[in-house]
């Protein structure tokens, strides 16, 4: 992100808005997370996929497991990350914390759009107080309720939107042109799955290719099913050939 004359003022606290009404800081967050990995999540009938780029920064000696973009929240809710993975950690316990309280509480689960207002709400008091810093990362949240199956993305700012199919995280834009071209209302698991993978594709660098992803679908009835790496390869030979308009 540029520098633009004048900023440096109004860029050192979170608490400072700048004559144009800008908070900078909150800015930078979203920056982070532009530069993470790419995560992208599709509803279908009766469930939700998600699907993350784990970008293993040494394929030869990491252990793969060690780095969970996808993180289950309760039985019927989970998300995945994209940003600093630390401040996604915290969100993550946060989340947890916040489903059991309203089980041992009302017993019952958590509605899921209750559930992603609490996390945005903490995450707004991060970009009002003093002293500290905004949550440079986003969620991507999936999950089924007595009201159906919602998908939900939250930034550092605090805000929240619900969407049929959507991706944030680094180069997003080409994978939401592919949502927008190729989504459809009830789709089956096998379909969003496809969907999904095809366009965490489109984000990807030339000559990478899916075998660092990981894919979890939420499933009325059946809660989280992580899919193990052969199921992921079975789903990706099953995606057209690649095209791939000019890089932004």
């Amino acid at each position: 992100m540029e520098m633009q004359p004048g900023q440096m003022a109004y860029d050192r606290a979170i608490t400072v808005f700048s004559p144009d009404g800008r908070l900078f800081q909150v800015e930078y967050a979203r920056e982070a997370v532009r530069r993470g990995a790419t995560t992208a999540g599709v509803v279908y009938q009766n469930g939700v996929v998600l699907v993350a780029d784990r970008r293993i920064p040494n394929p030869k000696l990491a252990e793969p497991a060690s780095l969970e973009k996808i993180h289950q929240i309760d039985e019927h809710a989970a998300c995945a990350t994209a940003g600093l993975v630390a401040d996604a950690r915290v969100l993550v316990e946060y989340a947890r914390l916040t489903a059991q309280i309203n089980r041992v509480t009302y017993a019952e689960p958590i509605p899921v759009e209750l559930l992603v207002r609490r996390i945005c709400d903490y995450k707004q008091q991060y970009t009002q107080f003093g002293g500290v810093r905004p949550f440079g990362t986003a969620l991507l949240v999936g999950g089924y309720d007595d009201d159906g199956i919602h998908l939900f993305e939250t930034e550092p700012s605090g805000s929240l939107t619900s969407f049929k199919a959507t991706s944030t995280g680094g180069n997003k834009g080409p994978v939401m042109e592919l949502f927008e071209q190729k989504y459809k209302p009830g789709m089956d698991r096998d379909s969003a799955i496809v969907l999904a993978l095809e366009g965490l594709r489109q984000a990807l660098d030339e000559g990478a290719n899916l075998s660092q992803v990981e894919v979890c679908t939420l499933q009325v009835g059946e809660g989280l099913d992580r899919l193990a790496s052969d199921e992921i390869q079975k789903f990706t030979q099953r995606l057209p050939p690649a095209v791939k308009g000019p890089r932004p």
